[in-house]
């Protein structure tokens, strides 16, 4: 499993509360981009050593260990909180430094049929990341995202694609 360290607690980070003093025993949630689904980061870059969730900072309001890095194939969303629990900041859609939001070489899954002229849904066999991360094309043209949209490891056509059209699709 490939890690990458975060740009949000990724080393030496210091956590501060709105009012600038330290945020001595914070909580920072981890989640699947976009959603309330947590998911893990890591101690090490080694990978093999989860993180709690939440992240509990310690009294000089950083990461206990230093490090937080971060699964490479997803985006993720962070909460930050006080240890009371209040908001203090989200931030999502965070990928790890280097990797698949950057530059980490992924091979995509792709899928290909053929239209009939009356089906809109196909079963694309797994689950795409996010829509933003799928291309469609019919017929080599690629289709904008409001021609379409997922929902699980079905692609659902607005407008059923032509009769014999070549339907091809990329996704992570």
């Amino acid at each position: 499993m490939a890690v990458f360290l975060s740009p949000i607690g990724g080393a030496g980070w210091q956590f501060f509360n709105n009012d600038g003093t330290v945020l001595s025993g914070g909580k920072i949630y981890t989640y699947s981009a976009g959603t309330t689904t947590p998911k893990a980061t890591y101690t090490t870059s080694a990978g093999n050593i989860a993180h709690s969730n939440p992240i509990i900072l310690d009294s000089a309001g950083r990461v206990p260990g230093g490090e937080v890095w971060l699964f490479g194939t997803s985006a993720y969303k962070f909460v930050l909180n006080t240890s009371a629990d209040v908001l203090i900041a989200t931030y999502d859609n965070v990928w790890g430094i280097g990797a698949a939001g950057g530059s980490e070489p992924i091979t995509p899954v792709i899928y290909n049929s053929t239209g009939t002229g009356s089906q809109t849904t196909f079963g694309l066999g797994s689950t795409p990341t996010n829509e933003n991360l799928t291309n469609v094309y019919i017929n080599g043209v690629y289709q904008q995202k409001n021609t379409y949209s997922l929902s699980g490891a079905n692609l659902v056509f607005s407008t059923a694609p032509p009769v014999t059209s070549s339907i091809e699709v990329s996704f992570n």
